[in-house]
């Protein structure tokens, strides 16, 4: 005992082992000795138990390593993405492949993970062709689009994979299939404003309107319109929250319709009269014009109406004459059908279509004819009738009336198919029809610019104008649109145009726009 190593309390060796315990105690003042009992635990990560956990485990309650855990909980929230965005087991199974694939069956935790499944499922859905949208994707993942679409870019180059185009026809009836709005309606219906719709949406990728933008706002705006063609009550508004779209840009995407199909109606004898305001009143005309040119050979510049298919019966008596056009009151329409019931034998023969051709010209005076005498009508009737108020109401025609579906439009072609098909509209892009009013407006942007300089350098010359009249500026105010000129000072434009102009700048570079490019080049490189 006297060979042991001192007592820590009182510094005696008198250091003894406690036959119960086995603790070593200080037989003169009965301190136990710490930190003499430490066993240590060698051993790798399975290795034996320790005082209060087990080495090896992830904590109390289950016998899991951290590994083992790890890949139970991202399974896990894989299974649950999936239900929450209605995948399929296959297709789960798919992106469960892909994420096991690409972190090497090591999974993960945290933020980035969540992205990632999310994106592998983005990317599954592109593969297989089928309409998921990626704000679908980032809302149920829960971030913003713009990082969803880095990883997706990410995931893409790492497994070097080539993703199909967007398919925005298959998006329109996956929408027009499932939309809530168009849960009650009958499937016939659906049949027939899917073929419509499709027709209209290969319409607009000819006309460049989906061309750089986002497509679903696109698929929004061509079901809304479909619906008011079929006579559906449908909010743009819901329809946009429904695809998860901006309401502002599925707006302007309709009144881009709207306006190509206005340009397609100046193409009929009484075009110069459809604007945006009235074009449902004219859109079942102006749709079957559209597809009897989609269905013209280009050979054939004077195409028989025989042969398109058309009936100018049906063109003469129910698209000019007023009883079709309009629902008018029962006491009207028998006062006045004595003037718009064509007689069977006067009306026009087209027995032989190698013996009729009908030109737009000929068309036009029929239409005129028959108008003119409308307003006589009209006005013999108010003179007998002053005091009673005739009430029209306009109504879209039905759907077996005007509507055949036969074009090759109505279905799905591929883009080099779309753009040489005649659909009686060549637009360009709205981008280059912008850029070149843009063009314009500078144009006229220098040329006051000069006239300003002029007056400043030569004041004897010049005229007494202190305001510069610029190009016709649109404006609408309380509804209601109309162009005027516009009296506006000078802006920030005229200023950097005329230092330009003064640094000897060439009109042709200044008209590009370019101004930051140009200022750096000529006026701050001294």
């Amino acid at each position: 005992m006297d060979n042991s190593r001192a007592c820590n309390s009182c510094g005696k060796r008198t250091i003894g082992s406690d036959l119960d315990t086995g603790h070593a105690v200080c037989t003169s003042c009965g301190v136990i000795q710490e930190f003499d009992n430490y066993n240590p635990q060698i051993g790798g990560i399975s290795g034996p138990a320790g005082t209060y956990i087990r080495a090896g485990t992830s904590g109390t309650g289950n016998l899991y390593n951290y590994k083992e855990t790890k890949i139970y909980e991202a399974q896990k929230e894989i299974e649950v993405l999936m239900y929450q965005l209605g995948f399929s087991p296959k297709k789960s199974e798919e992106v469960k492949a892909m994420v096991v694939k690409i972190t090497e069956g090591e999974y993960g935790v945290g933020r980035w993970f969540t992205v990632l499944i999310g994106a592998c499922a983005y990317v599954v859905m592109r593969l297989d062709v089928k309409p998921l949208a990626i704000v679908k994707v980032a809302n149920v993942v829960g971030c913003d689009i713009y990082e969803l679409g880095r990883m997706v870019y990410r995931v893409v180059d790492f497994l070097d994979l080539k993703l199909p185009g967007f398919d925005i026809v298959d998006s329109f009836e996956y929408y027009l299939r499932n939309a809530p709005s168009f849960s009650g309606v009958d499937q016939d219906v659906i049949g027939k404003m899917l073929k419509q719709g499709v027709f209209l949406v290969q319409c607009l990728v000819k006309w460049y309107v989906t061309t750089g933008r986002r497509p679903l706002p696109v698929v929004a705006a061509v079901l809304v319109f479909v619906s008011q063609l079929n006579q559906i009550e449908v909010k743009i508004e819901d329809v946009a929250n429904e695809l998860q779209v901006a309401v502002v840009t599925c707006r302007l995407r309709y009144k881009e319709l709207l306006e190509r199909l206005v340009k397609v109606a100046r193409g009929l004898p009484w075009g110069q009269d459809v604007t945006v305001k009235n074009i449902m009143k004219h859109v079942t005309f102006v749709i079957q014009y559209m597809e009897l040119k989609s269905m013209a050979k280009k050979s054939d510049k004077r195409k028989c109406f025989e042969d398109a298919g058309f009936d100018l019966d049906y063109l003469i008596d129910d698209c000019l004459s007023i009883d079709t056009d309009y629902n008018l009151d029962v006491a009207d329409t028998e006062n006045e059908s004595q003037y718009f019931q064509m007689d069977r034998a006067s009306r026009l023969s087209i027995e032989s279509a190698n013996k009729f051709q009908m030109s737009q010209e000929c068309l036009a005076m029929i239409y005129s004819r028959i108008k003119n005498e409308m307003y006589v009508v009209e006005s013999k009737n108010n003179r007998n009738n002053n005091t009673r108020k005739r009430k029209r109401r306009y109504d879209v025609l039905p759907y077996v009336e005007w509507w055949k579906g036969e074009s090759e439009m109505s279905k799905k072609l591929l883009v080099k198919d779309i753009v040489e098909k005649d659909v009686g509209l060549s637009a360009m892009p709205p981008s280059y029809d912008g850029g070149c009013l843009a063009y314009e407006r500078r144009k006229e942007r220098i040329k006051a610019a000069k006239f300003r300089i002029h007056k400043t350098m030569y004041p004897s010359n010049a005229g007494a104008t202190d305001k510069i009249e610029l190009c016709p500026v649109e404006h609408a105010n309380a509804g209601k649109k109309r162009r005027r000129k516009k009296q506006v000072d000078v802006d920030w434009e005229d200023f950097i145009i005329e230092t330009l102009l003064l640094h000897q700048v060439e009109e042709e570079e200044i008209e590009k726009g370019y101004y930051k490019n140009l200022l750096d080049l000529h006026v701050f490189n001294y």
